[in-house]
């Protein structure tokens, strides 16, 4: 019987191809709005590492003088910290795993001193960043833990960068030269690209990862330049490297992995104990000197990586979605209703207002299940522009699996309930009325 009224909702959709057309472009316009506001809200809010998101917390703390009134956020926390508070941190043994990071830059050549040299970001980090964050080498592994202590010039290289400067495969053990100093290379990793890159959202929250890391104890030897947010409560004579290093700037992001709740609450009075120690040195002597620890769905939350505009946008979309479908509603009551003398016949030969309802309800369904396969298409040509024309939307404008699936479904669904009244109207049709006529 499906099929039968499968290709009974066929004909009756090709027979009035005009009314057809417009309701297809109606329904198709909703649902590609909806589904193009819908895949940049889904992509931003994704759990970038859902099966460690609970584990990896970013440590905060207030840290500013008394006489300043407010530094940070709006809570008083900073989101970075200093470079000798994050020195002081690493010496810590209660966390698994821990990481100071800073982005930079060089401008990178491979031993092949006949291709130009490029300039590019890259971060500088501890050993530990690789296990931490589920970075997937390819070739090599991580520098010797020693080196986070011991500086040597190494490198951990991304797959983009090995085939832009190598051709791609293993080169570990090659040089790659930074700002024309000889780095070993001791690892490439595979494509990875966590979205949001929650572990630094001070440059913009959907940066690309770099593709070069480096020991974070290097930042001193080599006196790195900060690629990224750099801010002080405190006015100090800053004249060196060595000034800044000592200095109340923040411009380090810091990163724990802690395993359950009993390490979570160890490191926690672990911090406490930190800014106890701190104010007796003359640091942190502000009267609600405190700290604080986010896992990465607190931090994207924190960072409001979601904005409220993203939000309004989506629920704009589907109002745009709501009004086609009215349009649609009214559409589909003057098909169906010209069709009345044709059901008044079939209820008198037998027809029971269930079968005309569901006859209805399949047209309807069909229709919806065709407008959503063309607003995927125009979806994924509005999404094509917007990654074409802003760079900064190349990684969230792409729709996913899950996107995919929910554009039909949503069409589907939205129509059918669209749909009731007219096929409702239609099925309560008196045979009676148009066997006179007839």
């Amino acid at each position: 019987m499906f099929k039968y009224y499968l290709h009974m909702a066929w004909k009756s959709l090709i027979a009035t191809p005009v009314v057809t057309s417009l309701m297809l472009l109606a329904i198709a316009l909703g649902i590609a709005t909806c589904m193009g506001t819908l895949t940049i809200h889904h992509m931003m809010s994704m759990d970038p590492i859902p099966e460690k998101s609970q584990q990896l917390f970013a440590p905060q703390l207030k840290s500013y003088g008394n006489t300043v009134t407010s530094f940070g956020m709006n809570d008083g926390f900073s989101d970075q910290l200093t470079h000798q508070d994050a020195i002081n941190l690493r010496h810590s043994k209660v966390a698994f795993r821990q990481t100071a990071m800073l982005k930079t830059g060089f401008a990178v050549q491979s031993d092949n001193a006949d291709v130009a040299p490029k300039l590019k970001s890259a971060r500088a980090a501890d050993s530990d960043f690789f296990a931490m964050f589920n970075a997937p080498f390819a070739y090599g592994n991580t520098w010797d833990k020693k080196i986070d202590e011991q500086p040597v010039e190494v490198a951990v290289i991304g797959e983009k960068l090995n085939q832009e400067l190598y051709g791609g495969g293993d080169n570990v053990g090659k040089n790659i030269f930074l700002n024309q100093k000889a780095y070993r290379i001791v690892g490439i990793l595979k494509h990875w690209e966590p979205s949001p890159m929650f572990y630094d959202l001070t440059g913009g929250s959907f940066n690309r990862a770099e593709q070069i890391f480096i020991p974070f104890s290097l930042l001193p030897v080599h006196e790195l330049p900060s690629w990224g947010s750099n801010s002080s409560w405190k006015n100090e004579d800053v004249y060196t490297y060595q000034d800044k290093l000592k200095s109340e700037t923040h411009w380090i992001q810091y990163w724990v992995e802690l395993t359950d709740v009993q390490q979570q609450q160890s490191y926690r009075e672990y911090l406490s104990g930190y800014i106890n120690e701190q104010k007796k040195i003359g640091r942190f002597n502000r009267d609600d000197a405190t700290a604080d620890l986010k896992n990465v769905i607190q931090w994207l939350t924190y960072n409001e990586v979601v904005s409220e505009d993203n939000s309004v946008l989506v629920g704009l979309s589907f109002l745009l979605l709501v009004v086609c479908l009215v349009n649609t509603i009214g559409l589909l009551l003057a098909k169906f209703l010209r069709r009345a003398p044709e059901v008044g016949v079939r209820r008198a030969l037998g027809a029971s207002k269930a079968q005309v309802f569901l006859q209805h309800l399949i047209e309807v369904g069909l229709l919806g299940f065709s407008g959503g396969l063309l607003g995927i298409l125009l979806a994924q040509l509005g999404l094509w522009l917007l990654r074409s024309n802003y760079g900064s939307y190349e990684m969230l404008a792409n729709m996913d699996m899950t996107m995919l699936l929910t554009a039909p479904v949503l069409a589907i669904s939205t129509s059918i309930i669209a749909g009731l009244y007219p096929a409702w109207k239609i099925c309560r049709t008196q045979p009676s009325i148009y066997l006179k006529s007839q």
